[in-house]
């Protein structure tokens, strides 16, 4: 349900949807042109034959090269491998482990340096399934796809297992006789050809081993760098208020929100908190406390799609428009020229709306917007008398902030003057994540002993002379903070699979206590640290465990109070000439850490659904001028760099912009990740790694097959024409429309005759439960953990990127997504489509063996061994919710694929639904 239908955008498209027999929402710009290839492929359930199928058979070793982790999970011989100390079940269990009965713990997941708050599912003392940690105030009990996926990654056969020095497999006894002698040299110099380099780190218990090794070698340096950098951010807070802080926001607050091109609701260390908090003020029960969303983006985005009002704009404009915001609300600071007569009736509409609830409003930005747009973003909530109420400040989460990209470009210029004796990398992969113009591999090549420590031997374990596998996080002991602060502990559930070492153990041995265990050095840094005031530590330290933080250890806010602002910001700057190139972390693999996660190279990336690799995504009007379509291969060039790209075609893109999603074209990934897409770190400069004009896109004539589950399992089987409408899939009704009639969304359908009614009568229910599940649409925002999640849980395998092509995915939740209205700013909306355990259900009626029933608690069930394979139930059923799994997408013959798997579940290997 949205605030309203206005949209407010000015860009119309050419065709006018909804009108002379075209369909009202639409799911592709295929379906909406009516294309030949749309209307053969919607008459059929799967596009290609059966003779095919017969004819292009998977071998055994294709299937295992695409399959990987999902179906090898090798590597570990034994079923429990329980850490040696104490671990904590969250839930009361028997004093031993018990075959069938799981048991949980808490525990956390760390995505770039942030901890969320998790609970691991455990049977038999193998982690199966992770949900959200219910009490800790990051999650609430929620999750991302990162967090649920990350079980794949611990069991994925491709991790690294072994210690490897200068190409070989050697043990970790001599690593650290060779780190020890280089560390000796090292003391005459106090440490100055030392360097470590790692991502951003919030965890305390590793900053203090840090800070006491660089004590130890006052000359050594530390330096961090995230690809996915914050260092606009930083430097905005800089500029506001002379340091750098971080901000919590209390969206559930806000009655008003303005987001300049940030996705708040997806990305970012609060996402899975201000996503929840966004929702929890979007219920249909209580329409007069709805908030409005406001949004202007220069790419669709998850955010963007929840918007009441939205403008598409390059991100080279955003600044503008943000001065122009700022003016608007009393603000002084320099404009540029006044915009169109849209743009100019859309920012004085997001004035007026958030001078009218000035304490209760909300103004949020990109990371990736520069650093003057964040203090516009600082000046504005303190002008509107937002800091306090919806936006808070506090310190830093951040165990040492920094600007990275400085730091990075420190350490090249160090390693390339040969002051670098020794460089250990500690989880980052800098030869393959870091700025194309530092030509970081070659100033590599000058330090004269290189380590890395990974989860994979990747592109910078290729070039270093020695790799030390790294733990998973659920494999060690560690610590982090969430996005507001709150201390989380990592509590393993299972030992090192494959013997590697924590981050913790690592920089132990930088300090000379190479012997020292992760749980050990966590442990004491708590201990020492008088955490547990008057109660005796043990204690402490079990209530801590036992439910994943600290209680009450966010950090405090702080009143800041911000700069002359005009002065902070300038006169600012015109968007670059020419068009725009915009760099943004990838909605599945993100900066390429995942990349040989099959479950996320498999998931459909919101909005575009594609799978399995990444694209150049412009608006329908620019693909016109460019005259190319869909798979069109053409050339990226910027700033004397270059890279071919597939086209994708997104509805709504800014027009004049091209969008690329980093962390593809990996060359050492491992089975599933190595050269899938094309590689855009490889044109991402260091002064402009987020967007900047002046790109050229030129046609090479090619094609390159990319695959969008957009137009599969279409409920609507005549794929165009009136029915759409007639069936109203989507129903939608804006809030004035809804106050006025709050039967709308009920009279979008026509309840049939009873009479007229095929199935029996409604079943009798005698026993104790029923069950029944239902989905909020009006707060659902398409994020797909719900996808990832299901096939945790029910040990569904991936297919591959050419079975995808043929619509054979195994996804058991989809989220369908339409469009409505123009084809340059169409308004979205999402539509999770699972089973929808129907009461009458079609797929019942039609098995001809009975291997779909109705149970006695209203369920759906299958009874897989009497299935046959003959898919009437497919075809019956109106949500397209039933799989065929035409090959055996499964593994039985891998005894260490019980590892990884729910055994609460059982669905069988092949020909069957």
């Amino acid at each position: 349900m949205k605030q309203t239908s206005e949209r407010h955008i000015t860009e119309a498209g050419e065709l006018n949807v909804g009108k002379n027999g075209g369909p009202e929402y639409w799911r592709s710009l295929d379906q909406l042109a009516d294309t030949e290839e749309f209307q053969s492929f919607m008459e059929k359930e799967f596009p290609q034959h059966v003779e095919e199928v017969k004819a292009n058979p998977v071998s055994r070793r294709k299937f295992l090269k695409l399959m990987g982790a999902s179906i090898a999970l090798a590597g570990a011989t034994a079923c429990t491998r329980q850490p040696s100390e104490k671990i904590i079940p969250y839930v009361l269990a028997p004093e031993e482990i018990v075959a069938g009965k799981a048991l949980y713990y808490a525990s956390a997941y760390v995505h770039d340096g942030v901890a969320n708050g998790i609970l691991v599912e455990s049977h038999m003392g193998r982690p199966t399934k992770i949900e959200g940690n219910p009490e800790h105030p990051a999650s609430l009990g929620s999750t991302h796809v990162f967090a649920q996926a990350s079980i794949l990654t611990m069991y994925d056969p491709d991790r690294s297992q072994s210690v490897i020095r200068r190409g070989r497999i050697t043990t970790y006894d001599a690593y650290l006789n060779e780190l020890n002698e280089a560390l000796s040299n090292q003391a005459e110099k106090k440490g100055g050809g030392l360097r470590i380099l790692t991502g951003t780190y919030t965890s305390p218990t590793l900053h203090s081993q840090l800070e006491a090794l660089l004590a130890k070698y006052p000359e050594a340096r530390w330096h961090q760098y995230d690809p996915i950098t914050l260092d606009n951010a930083r430097e905005g807070s800089r500029l506001t208020f002379g340091e750098v802080l971080s901000c919590r926001y209390q969206v559930e607050k806000a009655d008003v929100i303005l987001s300049l091109d940030g996705d708040f609701l997806s990305t970012g260390p609060g996402a899975v908190r201000y996503s929840r908090d966004f929702a929890s003020r979007r219920d249909g029960n209580d329409i007069d406390n709805m908030n409005r969303l406001y949004v202007i983006e220069s790419t669709p985005s998850l955010t963007g799609a929840q918007a009441d009002h939205l403008l598409g704009r390059r991100a080279g404009e955003i600044e503008g428009l943000a001065r122009m915001i700022a003016a608007g609300l009393g603000i002084s600071v320099s404009t540029s020229t006044d915009g169109d007569e849209d743009t100019n009736r859309w920012v004085s509409a997001v004035v007026d709306d958030l001078r009218a609830h000035a304490g209760a409003s909300l103004v949020v930005t990109g990371d990736h917007q520069p650093p003057a747009v964040h203090a516009l973003v600082h000046a504005m909530n303190e002008a509107l008398g937002n800091s306090g109420n919806t936006v808070t400040h506090t310190e830093s989460i951040e165990a040492a902030p920094v600007n990275q990209t400085e730091s990075l470009a420190s350490l090249v210029d160090d390693m390339k003057s040969g002051e670098v004796d020794l460089l250990v990398v500690i989880g980052s992969n800098p030869v393959y994540a870091t700025p194309a113009d530092f030509d970081f591999a070659a100033a590599f090549e000058n330090v004269a002993l290189r380590v890395h420590a990974g989860l994979y031997h990747d592109e910078t374990a290729e070039l270093s002379h020695w790799h030390i596998p790294l733990t998973h996080s659920l494999e060690a002991w560690g610590d982090a903070r969430s996005y507001d602060g709150t201390i989380t502990v990592v509590q393993p559930l299972i030992a090192p699979l494959y013997r590697g070492k924590s981050e913790h153990e690592v920089v132990a041995a930088l300090s000379g206590n190479a012997m020292k265990k992760g749980y050990d050095l966590v442990r004491e840094h708590w201990q020492s640290q008088g955490y547990n005031g008057t109660s005796p530590f043990e204690t402490f330290w079990q209530t801590t465990v036992h439910d994943g933080f600290i209680a009450g250890s966010a950090l405090p806010s702080k009143q800041v109070t911000g700069g002359d602002i005009a002065a902070a910001v300038g006169d600012g700057s015109e968007p670059e000439a020419g068009m725009e190139i915009r760099f943004a972390p990838d909605p599945t693999v993100w900066d390429g850490y995942y990349a040989n996660n099959g479950w996320l190279q498999e998931l459909p990336k919101p909005l575009t659904k594609l799978t399995w690799d990444n694209a150049a995504l412009m608006g329908p009007s620019m693909a016109k001028r460019l005259g190319v379509e869909n798979t069109d291969v053409v050339e990226l060039a910027y700033r004397d760099r270059n890279v071919n790209a597939p086209v994708w075609i997104l509805p709504g893109h800014p027009d004049n912009a091209v969008t690329v999603h980093l962390g593809y074209g990996r060359r050492r990934a491992g089975q599933l990740g190595t050269n899938a897409g094309f590689d855009a770190y490889s044109i991402r400069p260091s002064d402009s790694p987020n967007f900047g004009g002046g790109l050229q896109v030129t046609r090479t004539g090619d094609t390159f097959d990319i695959y969008s589950t957009q137009d599969h399992h279409a409920m609507d089987l005549e794929g165009l024409g009136s029915m759409s409408r007639d069936r109203n899939l989507i129903r939608v009704a804006d809030v004035e429309t809804y106050k006025e009639n709050p039967h709308v969304i009920e009279e979008m359908w026509e309840e049939p005759d009873p009479k007229l009614n095929l199935y029996p009568d409604d079943h009798a229910y005698d026993g104790p439960n029923a069950w029944g599940m239902v989905i909020d649409l009006n707060k659902c925002n398409g994020c797909n953990t719900c996808t990832i999640a299901c096939q945790s849980e029910n040990n569904i395998s991936v297919v591959g990127k050419e079975e995808v092509g043929n619509a054979r995915e195994m996804h058991w939740i989809r989220i369908d997504r339409y469009y409505r209205g123009d084809l340059d700013a169409p308004e979205t909306f999402h539509q999770p489509v699972p089973c929808m355990q129907c009461e009458n259900a079609p797929c019942e009626l039609v098995c001809p063996v009975g291997a779909t029933v109705h149970s006695k608690e209203g369920l759906n069930d299958m009874v897989y061994n009497r299935c046959v394979g003959t898919r009437y139930c497919s075809n019956n059923c109106p949500y397209k919710v039933r799989r065929f799994n035409f090959y055996l997408y499964a593994d039985f013959e891998t005894p260490s694929l019980q590892l990884g798997r729910n055994p609460d579940v059982t669905v069988r290997s092949r020909g069957v639904m």
